[in-house]
């Protein structure tokens, strides 16, 4: 057994205990952490969009490759800024247009392509047991979904099938989360036992 003297670990060790900390109650050493994970979190994200939007597709094309074309995008993008100025937020309007308008245009292709694979992902193939329950599934929460026709009678019966299926959909998403999170936290853990105090190898 053999304690890391690694300044880094006993950084990170005790951060991770500063984090567990609020298992107890809410207190300064939580507190401290959770500020400096966000600070770094947003530094981080701040310094990788500089990187990769203002430098990367900004300064370089203009500078480097005298694509001035990337001038129409940069006005664009000033634009948003004018939100802050009393008396200038409508030039906002122009760039929120504009994303709003080729993200719809560009969205629509996919979303039908994915809604055609979904589909045919739904129709089986060859009528298997497996398949088959996937279409009653697909078809009764659909129908669960149609508020035009009352929910009685057969529509009812098909209806609460299709809340079966939803809760056993939303019960997978709700167990696949906590598997992750019992992941993250035996990593934690393995981190402390191993790297941190060396019981572990």
């Amino acid at each position: 057994m053999a304690i890391s003297t690694s300044i880094w670990i006993w950084i990170a060790a005790l951060l991770t205990l500063s984090i567990y900390s609020f298992l107890y109650k809410d207190n300064p050493f939580y507190k401290f952490s959770e500020k400096i994970l966000v600070g770094i979190s947003i530094g981080y994200t701040v310094s990788i969009y500089f990187h990769n939007t203002i430098i990367a597709k900004v300064w370089n094309p203009l500078v480097h490759d005298h694509n001035f074309l990337v001038i129409v995008p940069l006005i664009l993008g000033l634009l948003m800024f004018s939100r802050l100025f009393k008396g200038k937020a409508y030039l906002s309007r122009i760039p929120i247009a504009f994303v709003v308008g080729t993200g719809c245009g560009m969205s629509i292709p996919s979303s039908f392509e994915n809604l055609f694979k979904q589909v045919q992902g739904t129709m089986p193939q060859v009528f298997t047991i497996g398949n088959i329950i996937i279409l009653i599934g697909v078809l009764s929460t659909l129908i669960y979904f149609f508020f035009s026709v009352e929910h009685k009678g057969i529509i009812g019966k098909v209806t609460r099938v299709g809340i079966t299926f939803i809760m056993i959909g939303f019960g997978a998403a709700f167990g696949a989360t906590i598997m992750a999170r019992i992941s993250l936290f035996i990593g934690r853990i393995q981190f402390l036992l191993g790297d941190w105090l060396g019981i572990i190898s």
